[in-house]
């Protein structure tokens, strides 16, 4: 069998430029084809940032998920920022997940598979090619890797070389990522202290008794003899990175052919994601994306049609490889049910082994009476659990939950525990794009979803008259 044959059906007869013969959308028009040409080159030349065994390792979890023997929790940045690029920043955000995925842990009695949404989240989809304010129109601001935020006709122009500012930071991140996972940061005895010291206030008793058992069932471990000396998996963690794969000349320059497996990985980070603005079946980013042997996230909106779904999982996926496809559902409150019910038809009538990850940001992003673009976090919390009671009358699995959010304290989604109000917005709004949650309120929505996934497992155990065991 010649190696052609041994590779994935989706990356037979395949290119890792071929993209650039087939209709592209969402990505900017270079003016300087030199400067570009450059770029490209010189990232093709900088080592990839990930590693083909670390990108199936992810796969094999996601594997997991998709059996229902595993929960996906991915976070982190709407858009990564060269301006608030910071040690404490990536610090702060790594712990909340940590936190975050202890107490979903409790909650599914489940391995918690970890992913950010860093090292690598800089471009950014846009609804339109062009902004104006004061009667001025330029360029959208495309993200970091792109162009610059500032509403100057300077800082709007796509720059190549900002690709390599993103490299370098990318490089940099995963560089503090890996340290953390492993050097003692991530110790589970650490982690349940910091959810203890977040559970204050008398509204918050219900979140209090979640971290009292989180902690004694610690301390009942330490007790036993099982601490970080005596059981590795404590004092460290696998953590993964993400992004939305959309500036391709950035990710064809990164994507490497691994000598051992004789397949294509993308090099830019662990998994990598297809919008819901750019899942065009015959479009460029699909047809990459197809190609390396990563692990693929695919946006549904409330336009994926069952006829999309249907193609993009054969050509995604044909070999039907169970943790190879993770479908993101964006939809909005109230409108899981009109949605989501036909895309698992398809599924279950396909036969496709794929995760189902609930994104409850996108759907949810309304204007404040004040101007600032926001999210609302009732509004998350209902798409969340309108996930999982479609999943719970389909029979289906709900996999993980996808969330925008930040480990510092901003002002940018109304609601939470700590009630941010429309008046708050303007304290502490400090994102480049879409509103993210700040630290209290994505620990608060684990709290939640904690609780869903404990009345699923409960469910799951009760006796055939529905009385609860035990």
């Amino acid at each position: 069998m010649t190696q052609e044959n041994r590779k994935p059906a989706a990356a037979r007869n395949w290119d890792k430029a071929g993209w650039r013969a087939y209709p592209r959308v969402q990505m900017p028009d270079y003016t300087d084809a030199a400067s570009l040409a450059a770029a490209e080159e010189q990232l093709r030349r900088y080592p990839p940032l990930v590693f083909a065994g670390e990108a199936m390792r992810l796969r094999a979890q996601l594997a997991e998920v998709s059996e229902g023997r595993a929960f996906l929790l991915q976070g982190g940045d709407c858009a990564e920022s060269f301006a608030e690029f910071s040690a404490d920043n990536i610090r702060d955000t790594f712990k909340v997940i940590l936190q975050m995925a202890v107490v979903l842990t409790w909650g599914a009695q489940l391995p918690v598979v970890k992913v950010g949404r860093m090292a690598g989240q800089f471009a950014k989809p846009r609804s339109a090619p062009t902004e104006v304010v004061d009667g001025v129109e330029l360029p959208s601001y495309r993200g970091d890797i792109v162009n610059g935020f500032d509403f100057t006709s300077e800082a709007r122009l796509p720059d190549p070389n900002r690709m390599l500012a993103a490299y370098t930071q990318a490089a940099s991140s995963l560089n503090l990522l890996r340290a953390y996972s492993t050097g003692g940061y991530a110790d589970m005895h650490l982690v349940q202290n910091w959810i203890a010291d977040f559970v204050g206030g008398p509204e918050a008793a219900k979140y209090r008794d979640i971290a009292d058992r989180i902690r004694d069932a610690m301390a009942f471990m330490q007790a036993a003899g099982v601490n970080s000396d005596t059981a590795h998996q404590l004092s460290k963690v696998d953590f993964y990175t993400s992004h939305e794969a959309l500036l391709l000349e950035y990710e064809e320059a990164l994507a490497r052919l691994d000598a051992t497996t004789g397949v294509t990985v993308a090099g830019s980070g662990h998994m990598i994601w297809i919008g819901d603005r750019t899942r065009q079946p015959d479009g460029a980013h699909v047809e990459f994306c197809r190609g390396v042997h990563n692990p693929i996230g695919l946006k549904c909106g409330p336009t994926t049609t069952a006829e999309d779904l249907k193609l993009l999982l054969a050509r995604l996926n044909p070999d039907n490889e169970a943790g190879r496809l993770t479908l993101i559902t964006r939809f909005g409150a109230g409108k899981v049910g009109d949605h989501l019910p036909q895309l698992i038809k398809v599924v279950q009538e396909e036969g496709a082994k794929v995760v189902w990850h609930c994104d409850p940001m996108h759907g949810n992003t309304i204007k404040s009476a004040s101007g600032y673009k926001t999210r609302p976090f009732d509004s998350v919390l209902r798409e969340v659990r309108e996930f999982f009671a479609i999943h719970g009358a389909e029979g289906t699995i709900p996999g993980g939950v996808h969330f925008e959010m930040t480990g510092r304290d901003v002002t940018e989604c109304t609601g939470g525990v700590r009630a941010v109000t429309d008046e708050d917005l303007s304290d502490r709004y400090h994102t480049a794009c879409d509103p993210r949650l700040n630290a209290s309120q994505s620990l608060e929505l684990a709290f939640l979803v904690a609780e869903e996934l404990r009345a699923r497992r409960e469910a799951a155990v009760a006796p055939s008259n529905g009385v609860k065991a035990g």
